[in-house]
């Protein structure tokens, strides 16, 4: 009977056509009229910055663009903005993208107030003081970063992943709004959701799994898994883009109040050194963790599947997880998840590189199995000999 706290100090606002009304719920978190938008160039060829900028404009807010975030935000990038955020004199900043650009503006909000570079804080708890509001607009279904205290930042000399946990980070709301990703091509919502699920996964079988964080993490498997293959597959059906996003913001939830582990130090090792997309990496070794897992804690693997219906009531424990490893394989070959050989960069001479990068994530002591460098590198094996 471990003890255990939650804290969401996020304002959670769900729903088609919220977004219209990003105004409003600025106002509730300042009273100042400075805004900094942190998005990326996709957004900015859509035309969904501009719209936004000119609804803030529109109700009196001033606001500076700050553009220059890519897929594994960049530390450069961050201090960058950083800057750009000290002299506009930003009274709120507002992400407006994925996962990326959320975890950017996170940074930017630090920098801002703080200094330095993002390395300077990274680890749990390392941010000195508070930071101005933020309010993050998620435009994919997979992250859950508008509602989690965490920062994911490549640190691009040493070619690694950081991250910077602290519950000052946190967005002051979250305008999630399934609408923003109609527009989604099929791969993007593929491992984006994809990411989402391993979240959830991730947050019900690590070690600092409580009791509530296992009531959201099944909660979001409900949601994500039977309309996952429909939102790759019509990408307008407005039901299946609703759930994916109800399911993602409440993985978030979930693993922001547990953790994440292996699959999350294997992805992220990956792209730290290749530039993997997130949620691709994620994918690609969710299987193989799962199984490795198993063996571990077979009872919570086979709650997983019997919960989603890919396994019977009446099975047995080792039956229903080697059921979910099989469907978890087969979802990702239904939805075109590429496989770990597939990536050009990748190289079987950097698994030694790969492994320990690995087993020095902080979320490694959080596996549900305890896992050593060695048993990373044959996973990394593993993967890249068999194509999902």
């Amino acid at each position: 009977m471990d003890n255990f706290t939650f804290d969401l100090p996020t304002n959670i606002h769900l729903g088609n056509g919220l977004f219209n009304k990003t105004a409003d719920y600025i106002s509730n978190v300042t009273d100042g009229s400075k805004v900094l938008l942190v998005t990326d160039e996709g957004m900015e060829k859509i035309g969904l910055a501009d719209k936004l900028l000119k609804q803030l404009e529109k109700n009196g807010f001033e606001v500076k663009l700050f553009t220059k975030v890519v897929p594994n935000p960049k530390d450069a990038d961050c201090a960058e903005g950083g800057e750009a955020a000290r002299s506009f004199e930003t009274d709120c900043i507002v992400a407006l993208g994925g996962g990326s650009v959320i975890d950017a503006a996170k940074a930017i909000a630090v920098l801002q107030i703080h200094g330095g570079m993002p390395q300077d804080y990274a680890g749990r708890g390392n941010v000195p003081g508070p930071v101005k509001p933020l309010v993050a607009i998620p435009t994919t279904a997979g992250t859950g970063a508008e509602v989690t205290r965490s920062s994911v930042i490549t640190d691009t000399k040493r070619k690694i992943k950081f991250t910077i946990k602290d519950v000052r980070i946190a967005p002051a709301a979250a305008i999630i709004d399934p609408e923003l990703t109609y527009g989604l091509p099929a791969s993007l919502t593929a491992s984006t959701g994809m990411d989402a699920l391993v979240h959830a996964i991730e947050a019900y079988t690590c070690k600092l799994s409580n009791p509530v964080s296992d009531g959201l993490a099944i909660q979001a498997m409900k949601h994500i898994y039977p309309n996952l293959r429909q939102a790759v597959e019509d990408g307008a059906n407005e039901e299946a883009r609703y759930q994916m996003m109800t399911g993602s913001t409440i993985a978030g939830m979930a693993f922001s109040h547990a953790d994440v582990a292996s699959v999350h130090c294997m992805a992220e090792a990956i792209g730290g050194l290749y530039d993997t997309p997130h949620g691709v990496a994620n994918s690609m070794f969710l299987p193989y963790i799962i199984e490795f897992n198993a063996e571990a804690d077979t009872y919570k693997h086979a709650e997983i599947a019997r919960t989603l219906g890919i396994a019977g009531e009446k099975e047995s424990d080792s039956a229903a997880a080697a059921a979910l490893v099989k469907e978890v394989k087969q979802l990702a070959k239904d939805i075109k998840i590429p496989s770990f050989s597939s990536l050009m960069e990748a190289r079987i001479e950097d698994f030694d590189y790969l492994a320990k990068s690995s087993f020095e994530n902080g979320s490694t002591p959080s596996n549900a199995r305890e896992i050593s460098e060695e048993d990373y590198k044959n996973l990394f094996y593993k993967a890249f000999k068999e194509k999902l």
